[in-house]
């Protein structure tokens, strides 16, 4: 089949597939409120020579710093879309307490539903000379109108991890025909994984921009409560962002903790608040002393657990670890982001799932500045060995921020990705 008439007949039927699924969206409680925009692009979008999509936080973070870090030699227009609440209140809050250079005149918005006749409109509006997706933000309407207006189209950052790639391969005549025209990925074996899918694209490597995001940010001070919480002389450890799919071997770790050191207090946070009433059904059972943490304005009444009731804390209490377990790794979950607690000068521990993090480098581990074992018996253990041998926080904190600057430099790079397509576009 030619490729005019696959491409023509592939977006009748993803039209369709949108059509069913739009009434629902329109009444989704978490897209109400920006349905409007995302649908009618043409009234809500403005004119730009650079789009830059950050779907959520994390990516609205690095879009920050890298609308932050763009020189450009002459006025240029940018656009930066999100589609989650938290990603445009990241947008608009940083950006708004340190503004992209002069030169830059910069437009924020929700990014349209990838309907083809929504994309369509939204393209013909913004008239980019340069499309920047951050990460793995592919999305074939977008990609199709982006092509047929010879905008010039950037992966910046670009992760794919092995699922992904499985299922981009089994559609990989489509993604062939609407390639992105270069694609930066964070390690080998990403670029590898984009390269098996995408075969017109350039594929390059560059340092994952997130080590910069790290540094530029500025560290946590423990808000005057979580202050008098762990102004107590027992040793804190946090178990951080534990998952669903973990909880009984987190559960089991936290006893054989206790057997080792009964004389602690361990900070418990849940990925998702939604189970903490579950934690606390779990942790009636074990004998042990619970807190919660919104009652809680001084030390615990003596050793035991704190279950974190309350969002946006986790990043203080690391201030205050002796040591810290890192969720989503003693399943197949990706894993989460360890560096947080070691810039603050915590020793950590991971089980052996951190798929997600694999552009941080084996040699976190290999250095010392991180344990990762093989299963939550070990993962205990490692904790109790660090309990009984406390470590210096100075010396962790100083250690990785060396680590994560020898590894940054992926701003600068993506900025003359960026400023060189804008040049070959004219």
């Amino acid at each position: 089949m030619k490729k005019s008439a696959f491409i023509t007949n592939f977006m009748g039927f993803y039209n369709l597939l949108w059509a069913a699924a739009l009434p629902f969206l329109r009444h989704h409680p978490r897209l109400a409120h920006s349905f409007d925009p995302r649908m009618d692009a043409g009234a809500y979008l403005v004119p730009a020579d650079i789009w830059i999509q950050a779907a959520s936080a994390g990516e609205a973070l690095l879009a920050v710093r890298l609308v932050q870090r763009l020189s450009p030699k002459k006025p240029v227009r940018i656009l930066v879309t999100t589609t989650t609440d938290q990603g445009m209140d990241i947008l608009g809050d940083e950006l708004k307490k340190n503004p992209p250079d002069s030169q830059i005149t910069l437009s924020l918005g929700w990014f349209p539903f990838d309907c083809p006749a929504v994309t369509a409109t939204a393209v013909k509006k913004v008239g980019p000379k340069v499309m920047v997706l951050l990460e793995t933000e592919l999305w074939p309407a977008l990609l199709h109108c982006l092509r047929q207006h010879q905008t010039r189209i950037l992966v910046v950052n670009g992760r794919m991890s092995a699922k992904s790639s499985r299922h981009y391969r089994m559609t990989k005549p489509l993604w062939t025909r609407i390639s992105p025209h270069h694609i930066l990925a964070v390690s080998d074996m990403d670029a590898n994984r984009f390269q098996q899918v995408f075969d017109p694209a350039r594929v390059t490597v560059m340092p994952n921009m997130k080590f910069e995001t790290l540094t530029s940010r500025t560290p946590e001070t423990p808000s005057s409560v979580l202050t008098d919480i762990f102004s107590c002389p027992l040793p804190v450890s946090v178990f951080a962002s534990i998952r669903r799919q973990e909880e009984r071997q987190a559960l089991k770790m936290i006893h054989s903790l206790f057997d080792q050191h009964p004389k602690q207090v361990i900070a418990l946070f849940p990925r998702h608040m939604h189970r903490v009433e579950s934690w606390k059904r779990r942790l009636r059972k074990t004998g042990i002393p619970v807190f919660l943490r919104s009652r809680l304005s001084a030390p615990p009444e003596g050793p035991g657990i704190i279950l974190w009731d309350l969002f946006g804390e986790m990043r203080q209490v690391f201030h205050s670890a002796y040591a810290v377990f890192m969720g989503g790794s003693l399943k197949p979950l990706g894993g989460q982001n360890f560096l947080e607690p070691l810039l603050q000068g915590a020793p950590v521990v991971t089980g052996p799932f951190w798929d997600d993090f694999l552009w941080v480098g084996h040699q976190v581990f290999d250095s010392g500045l991180a344990q990762r074992t093989p299963d939550w018996r070990f993962a205990a253990r490692a904790m109790g060995t660090i309990l009984t041998h406390p470590q210096d926080p100075d010396h962790r904190r100083q250690n990785t921020q060396r680590y994560v600057q020898a590894r940054s430099g992926g701003m600068d790079m993506a900025c003359r990705a960026i400023l060189a397509a804008l040049s070959d576009h004219g």
